[in-house]
């Protein structure tokens, strides 16, 4: 398919809100989740539930009719967001108070050892750093970095993976059906801490660990060599998804880059449901999820509160790069793209739309980078890594998936149009 550049602001856009205010915007946080202390929102149930056919205005609160006016606003709102995403699709992703966290660095290894309801969980990881003394900006690998390492190599960042089996296996129910539970829930080192949450599925868990290992990396401080307002997390496939909820669900990582996470991660629900063979909600890995999210699927899809176009924007403002592959109509790239143009409508709501790009392409293997994305994924990692004036606007790369048109069917809310 034809590579094709979309361009969606309009250059007088871009100067409703000055250089100086755009500035005043963080571009990272020293805290996981700065709106806990805001209360849950009231959970309709299936039944309660309306059906909204477009995708959900990001900026309208829930069970309110009141919007999102000024960035202040924001972090309110996104705490709605978060408490919903974990009511109906992942589960808890429960807070820790560090005194119940023991953290060390030994031969380039961090140890996270975190204990809970008497049993502890360790969590191990091996740092890679590049020569000189540091600090250093930080990429970690959600299960693996599948990126070309000489991107981080080449800069000097250090990088790390995390391992999500010392939390949760990939594979923890085992079986699914008649409400039965087979070799799963409930027997990982995870539910050992919180046994109380056994309905959680595994992308609660698996963010939970890497906000475990950022918080190893506070403890131990300036013996990590680590720059703690530079901290990346990248994946790919499944764990693209893993990235993209980990970014999402932590504010103190300044820079996700999530690589074909497919439906369950950028792909709104909404739309994978009007497509063929994809990954949709009544379709994917049961889990990765709540049991309880497959009541919202086929026809209750346009029933949820929410989407993930709004997964997405929970990066914000924070930096979010979107790399899709339409070689695998899997991925539901479609679903992908609509959710991307829509989140970004929450960056540009706020000046700082150069903090999101998207980049769909064809022609390559999955998780296999082809050079032509190279200069946008360098772009960001330059920008939000390395603190480099680096332009990261224009970074709207698609294929002729899907039309434009057909784009603004879906998010009627949005104030600007399209090309």
């Amino acid at each position: 398919m034809k590579r094709i550049k979309s361009f969606f602001v309009a250059a007088a856009v871009l100067a409703v809100i000055p250089a100086m205010a755009q500035k005043s915007i963080p571009l990272v946080y020293d805290q996981e989740f700065a709106g806990s202390k805001y209360p849950a929102p009231a959970f309709p149930s299936v039944d309660e539930a309306k059906v909204t056919e477009t995708l959900p205005n990001p900026f309208e609160f829930s069970n309110s009719k009141k919007q999102v006016k000024k960035f202040k606003d924001w972090e309110k709102r996104r705490a709605e967001i978060v408490r919903e995403l974990q009511h109906y699709e992942i589960g808890e992703k429960p807070m820790i108070d560090k005194k119940d966290i023991e953290a060390s660095l030994e031969n380039n290894t961090l140890t996270v050892k975190v204990t809970r309801n008497g049993e502890t969980l360790e969590l191990s990881a091996r740092i890679t750093y590049p020569e000189g003394d540091g600090p250093f900006p930080l990429m970690i690998g959600a299960s693996n970095n599948a990126l070309p390492r000489q991107f981080f190599s080449e800069r000097k960042i250090a990088q790390m993976n995390f391992s999500e089996r010392q939390v949760n296996s990939y594979s923890q129910m085992g079986g699914f059906g008649g409400g039965e539970r087979k070799d799963g829930r409930g027997t990982y080192a995870f539910d050992k801490l919180y046994p109380e949450l056994v309905d959680n599925g595994a992308y609660s868990e698996w963010a939970w660990g890497v906000s475990r290992l950022i918080d190893g990396l506070e403890i131990v401080g300036a013996a990590s060599k680590i720059d703690l307002k530079h901290i990346g997390i990248t994946g790919c496939s499944y764990a693209g998804k893993m990235a993209l909820w980990s970014g999402a669900l932590d504010e103190r990582i300044a820079l996700t880059i999530a690589q074909e996470p497919g439906g369950g991660g950028a792909a709104a629900w909404r739309v994978s449901q009007t497509l063929g063979n994809v990954e949709n909600l009544g379709n994917t890995d049961n889990h990765w999820f709540k049991i309880s999210m497959w009541d919202w699927k086929e026809d209750n899809v346009s029933k949820l509160p929410y989407d993930h176009h709004e997964l997405c924007a929970l990066v914000c403002p924070r930096a979010l790069l979107v790399l899709g592959n339409t070689d695998f109509e899997w991925l539901a790239d479609e679903a992908g793209y609509v959710s991307c143009v829509a989140a970004r409508e929450v960056w540009k709501k706020f000046g700082i739309e150069d903090r999101m790009g998207f980049s769909i392409e064809g022609k390559h293997g999955h998780c296999q980078l082809p050079q032509s994305q190279y200069p946008e994924v360098e772009a960001f990692i330059d920008r939000f890594l390395l603190g480099k004036d680096v332009d990261t606007n224009n970074v709207l790369h698609v294929n002729d998936v899907l039309q434009d048109k057909e784009v603004q069917k879906w998010i009627p809310w949005a104030q600007t149009g399209f090309k």
